[in-house]
């Protein structure tokens, strides 16, 4: 691969991901007054991190059961309003005693 493309590849996403975070702020101006759509824009970024972390919540496990349980584990841990570590720890302790001793 040449030198140049590289490049312009390098500014083309530079450029691309600025756009997106720029262009917004340029087109809004004020506070957003809809309240169906603060509530989306409120949503986005937990559906955005629960789209990409499910599917490899039960794909990175040796089987998938111990990834399903741990994440229904998981579930009601969070729902018992345990912290952030607490569930992780759970959910890594519930996978790794499937997986070696299941």
């Amino acid at each position: 691969m040449e030198k140049h493309s590289i490049i312009i590849y390098i500014l083309i996403g530079i450029l691309t991901t600025n756009l997106i975070r720029v262009l917004p702020m340029i087109l809004i101006k004020g506070q957003i007054r809809n309240r169906s759509l603060r509530s989306f824009l409120y949503y986005v970024p937990y559906v955005t991190l629960a789209v990409m972390t499910f599917p490899d919540i039960i794909h990175t496990t040796m089987t998938p059961v111990a990834g399903l349980v741990a994440l229904l584990v998981g579930i009601v841990a969070a729902w018992c309003r345990l912290g952030l570590f607490p569930v992780a720890a759970i959910c890594c302790a519930v996978t790794y005693l499937i997986e070696h001793f299941g």
